[in-house]
């Protein structure tokens, strides 16, 4: 399904359209303008086309810093931004490298005047950082920061950890781990200096964004850990954004701990919260429901996740446009749940759609080497070895094998650089070689990939975590179709079977699979009463499915909420026997 267009212009007027049919002689005078009126002359130039006229406005630091001011007109202003950005126009980059510029003219000027430019910079950078252009954005923060190590006072050091947390989001968007966890440092110090001095900042959105950062790098404890700490820290008065992130990470944290009773509440709130505060069409009710649908996906509700992966792709396409960072991981999003949804019947023409635009946009905007391009990369591959599978053509099926084991291997690669080998991202990169090579026929690369997996994720994640399942499963399905080691391969198929039951129930997707398997295993080895057996298994698993999510839509699940913030965050802490502050 194509993204709808959501309606989101202004009304037209005769005086603007005066206005803008006279620009060229008007220039001037328009930027004395109130700023809503000046932005909606600048809204008319982009209907025209103007983009070049417009392109020369919004690249000049005060233009642009002015009509960040008209708030309401902010989605509008993402239309023309992306636009331009399209059309070849740097204007971040400019803006960015303009902000730079003037900190450094201003570094021996009083500090009310650098306390004015800290206040547009942080203004300027979260819009950038809201729209994708990441390096940009990290760019403004530094300057700001760079400001506020210029005078050793206490508002200073507000000032900074304010910084830090705006410049640890940036990078945990751009992948830039390892300056995120010194740029948390560095904000532990000045937290440090205000607390000596009897004063104290509020921590939830700095440890709301260590969160971010540790799962990113599949340290899950850690996040788990940190998740709580930036809960204890939600309290009255605290930024609706901040919760709602804060809601986000801890709802993801809680479901890669196959917590998923709290991670549902946690989750379901953050998106009535976004919803309710900033409306259907905002970027921010689009992240809610992207990590919403990782939720479902993970709950094996993978009809339900599509449907929510495709609402969040149909907002940030209306108001990004096309090439922007956050279309791309949307597409991706929903390229992998659709790939999921479809496993069983072979359409993957959707699933592989949204994975090459995911590609198209990154390689577009970002390095070739940038580690988004790792996940996307590895979801275009899974699709594409399920195409050569049921391709009847060999010269195709060898040609998309060769593809996706391309793909695979610039994958890994990617996650190695960022992550090192004893990591659960590199460990599911081997394992996707080794299905690939299963299908490749090279059967003792696909067993020595698997097995690396497998013994990377149990260090990490244990003896029954749901990755290591599907790795195990993967491993029986090597030995019991191609290599006839149908002992070993039983035993991990009622592994995998009993730690799927286990996670997800009687009715989990995943044990499909593992049935069919045990199935073809005893008709090999002629033990037919286990044959009988399992198919009646699988006739009450299909039952099961039939009647599992038959009725809830996900969507219409989240537009109340049963507990107000307060509630929520105090039933989460006492989960964990920890008492936190009143909200």
């Amino acid at each position: 399904m194509a993204a709808v267009e959501l309606e989101w212009i202004p009304e037209t007027n005769t005086a603007i359209s005066a206005v803008v049919d006279n620009y060229i002689r008007s220039r001037r005078d328009i930027r004395s303008l109130p700023e809503n009126i000046q932005f909606d002359v600048y809204y008319k130039l982009y209907q025209q086309g103007r983009l070049c006229q417009l392109g020369s406005e919004f690249c000049e630091l005060e233009v642009f810093a002015k009509v960040l001011r008209a708030l309401d007109k902010r989605h509008l202003l993402h239309h023309c931004f992306q636009a331009l950005m399209d059309h070849g126009v740097k204007v971040a980059s400019v803006l960015a490298y303009s902000f730079s510029r003037r900190c450094s003219y201003i570094a021996e000027s009083d500090a009310a005047v650098k306390e004015k430019a800290i206040q547009v910079g942080f203004v300027l950078g979260g819009f950038l950082s809201d729209a994708g252009w990441y390096s940009d954005a990290e760019k403004v923060f530094l300057s700001c920061l760079q400001l506020c190590t210029l005078h050793d006072e206490m508002l200073h050091w507000f000032r900074a950890v304010e910084c830090c947390v705006r410049l640890l989001h940036v990078r945990n968007g751009n992948c830039k781990y390892h300056l995120g966890e010194e740029t948390f440092k560095l904000a532990q110090t000045y937290m440090d200096k205000l607390s000596k001095h009897g004063q104290q900042a509020n921590k939830a959105a700095l440890y709301g964004e260590l969160c971010a950062l540790l799962f990113a790098k599949s340290h899950y404890d850690e996040a788990y850990k940190w998740c709580i700490e930036a809960m204890k820290e939600i309290t009255v008065g605290l930024p609706v954004k901040v919760v709602v992130d804060v809601l986000r990470q801890a709802s993801k944290a809680c479901v890669v701990k196959r917590e998923f009773k709290k991670a549902e509440q946690l989750i379901k709130h953050a998106v009535y919260l976004a919803r309710d505060h900033f409306g259907s069409k905002h970027p921010k009710y689009s992240d809610t429901l992207l990590d919403y649908g990782f939720y479902l996906l993970n709950v094996d509700n993978i009809c339900q996740s599509v449907a929510i992966y495709q609402a969040a792709l149909d907002i940030r396409q209306s108001v990004f446009g096309g090439k922007n960072i956050h279309v791309a991981t949307a597409h991706e999003d929903l390229a992998y749940s659709s790939y999921v949804h479809q496993y069983s019947s072979g359409k993957f023409d959707n699933a592989l759609f949204h994975a090459e635009r995911a590609i198209g946009i990154i390689t577009h905007i970002l390095p070739e080497d940038h580690l988004l391009l790792a996940s996307s990369k590895r979801v275009k591959a899974l699709i594409l070895e399920e195409i050569a599978i049921d391709c009847h053509n060999k010269e195709t099926e060898q040609r998309l094998l060769q593809e996706a084991h391309d793909l695979h291997l610039s994958s890994l690669q990617l996650a190695k650089k960022a992550f090192g080998e004893f990591n659960v991202q590199t460990a599911k990169h081997y394992g996707n070689l080794g299905r690939l090579y299963q299908s490749m026929r090279k059967f003792k690369e696909a067993e020595e990939m698997h097995i690396k997996a497998i013994q990377i994720k149990e260090q990490l994640l244990g003896q029954e975590d749901y990755e290591v399942a599907l790795s195990v499963g993967h491993l029986a399905s090597l030995y019991n179709y191609d290599m006839n080691q149908y002992e070993n391969a039983e035993k991990l198929y009622l592994r995998s079977i009993a730690i799927g039951k286990k996670l997800f129930g009687e009715g989990y997707s995943g044990l499909e699979y593992d049935y069919r398997g045990l199935i073809k295993l005893y008709n090999s080895i002629g033990n037919y009463e286990k044959v009988f057996e399992y198919h009646n298994v699988l006739s009450n698993w299909n039952r099961l499915r039939d009647r599992q999510y038959s009725v809830t839509d996900a969507l219409e699940d989240v537009n109340t909420s049963p507990q107000s913030t307060e509630e929520v965050v105090q039933s989460f802490l006492i989960s964990q026997n920890v008492e936190g502050p009143s909200c």
